[in-house]
């Protein structure tokens, strides 16, 4: 189970909780954060009170899974980016031949290629800087930023699929490389 389904359904949070460990729901919480929060917000979200929040997320900290900043007196939780990284590639090792990562790697190339062709524009900053002129429609921005979003997606994975070819017989031929 994870946190994708709402949290606010009283029947899937006792599921949850029931079927998931305090620490596993922290760490399934803090994964998939997009931008940094605070242990009691969390906590929350994992169904832990504040203080097993802050002892799981220490313990991520310390396994380099999670890091932390201070923002003002207050530490904020995040997703470790080498962590995440190294995870999202080691899928792409144990899921994808070497032939198929790159025939997703053209794929890739294909599709940035069409939208640097169709916005006429050279990456998705682009996009993003058309969407917020005063001159585009909502419906003309929102198309924008979810091209934007898309175009930056496919050049995260592309990196990931670029780094786990270069690394591939290495990589495959020794696991322990791949501890996470």
């Amino acid at each position: 189970m994870s946190p994708a389904n709402p949290p606010d359904d009283p029947d899937w949070m006792e599921s949850w909780k029931e079927h998931t460990s305090a620490f596993d729901r922290v760490k399934s919480v803090t994964m998939t954060l997009s931008e940094p929060q605070s242990a009691p917000w969390i906590a929350e979200q994992a169904a832990v009170s504040p203080n097993t929040a802050r002892d799981h997320l220490r313990r991520l900290v310390d396994l380099s899974v999670v890091t932390v900043t201070d923002d003002g007196g207050t530490r904020h939780y995040y997703p470790d980016p080498p962590y995440t990284r190294l995870r999202d590639i080691r899928e792409l090792l144990e899921e994808t031949t070497k032939q198929e990562l790159a025939e997703q790697a053209t794929e890739l190339k294909d599709d940035i290629a069409a939208w640097k062709t169709e916005y006429d524009a050279d990456s998705p900053d682009t996009l993003q800087e058309r969407a917020a002129e005063d001159t585009v429609s909502a419906a003309q921005a929102h198309e924008l930023t979810r091209a934007a979003s898309d175009w930056d997606l496919a050049r995260y994975h592309l990196s990931l699929i670029q780094d786990a070819i270069t690394n591939y017989d290495t990589w495959t031929a020794d696991q322990s490389s791949l501890s996470v």
